[in-house]
């Protein structure tokens, strides 16, 4: 990027502001679904990259933002990358773990470049964004984005309903991490136009959050173990195997109380239903 004189910076806030005024950010005042979504960014190595997905964000109106164990945050770097969008980044919720920065969420996305070896649901950006705007009316959401260089680890994709893969060239599949941002929330921004223009919404689901979910899968392993039906040596790959299966049913809260019923009655004890 070049530098911009004075003149050209002012015309472009003209611009900026005539495109919001006819798109619709002030839409967020009459519809919360984008403000319950929560960009969620793990151990992010370069604070410059933290400010351009803030300014990815509040381009596409989203401006909620967290943090899980960035390197170096707050700095000049990301104040300066933000480019206007400091107010997100005075916002930004800062968390020691991704359970911490998922509380509260009952449907996460976890943004991947790559197979794995466990295969989750797949979907594309728009598929993204059809899945998340309809939660987001009733709870919070959250798409988590993983380091540059790395990405996310099969631990931290557990907590995944969905992942997300963006199409690119596949001979320079090379998107940063800012850029994955963008196309991810101008997906969501669209749909959360076509979304007020259609008027609909979804019915009403008291679903589980994913605090409640994780609460359900350490009891679920608990249970396994008390009952003799784990063994060390396949344990990792059922539990991610039964994860998916509870994630897929989209569990409500009242069937998330009844499995752990069930479970502490196998066990013959309820020390863990406290949790």
């Amino acid at each position: 990027m070049g530098r911009e004189d004075t003149g050209s910076r002012d015309q472009d806030k003209v611009i900026i502001g005539i495109f919001h005024s006819v798109s619709g950010c002030d839409a967020v005042i009459f519809a919360p679904m984008l403000s319950n979504i929560r960009i969620v960014l793990v151990e992010t190595s370069h604070p410059g990259n933290i400010g351009a997905v803030a300014r990815a964000m509040k381009n596409m109106c989203l401006d909620s933002l967290w943090l899980v164990r960035p390197k170096v945050f707050p700095h000049a770097d990301a104040t300066a990358r933000a480019s206007g969008a400091h107010d997100l980044l005075a916002s930004a919720r800062v968390c020691d773990t991704l359970d911490e920065a998922l509380m509260g969420c009952r449907l996460v996305v976890g943004a991947s470049a790559r197979l794995r070896t466990v295969e989750w649901p797949q979907l594309d950006p728009r598929e993204c964004a059809e899945k998340l705007l309809p939660e987001s009316e009733q709870s919070e959401v959250a798409v988590i984005f993983g380091r540059e260089s790395s990405g996310l680890r099969n631990v931290e994709l557990d907590r995944c309903h969905y992942l997300v893969h963006i199409p690119a060239n596949p001979e320079y599949a090379s998107l940063n991490i800012s850029q994955a941002v963008q196309v991810i929330t101008y997906e969501l921004n669209m749909a959360e136009q076509s979304a007020r223009k259609l008027s609909t919404g979804p019915a009403e689901q008291d679903l589980a959050s994913m605090d409640e979910m994780e609460g359900l899968f350490r009891h679920l392993e608990q249970a396994l173990d008390d009952i003799g039906f784990s063994n060390t040596r396949q344990s990792l790959k059922l539990h991610r195997r039964l994860r998916r299966l509870f994630f897929r049913a989209r569990l409500e809260k009242d069937e998330v109380h009844i499995l752990r019923g069930i479970l502490s009655a196998a066990q013959g004890r309820k020390s863990m239903r406290s949790e």
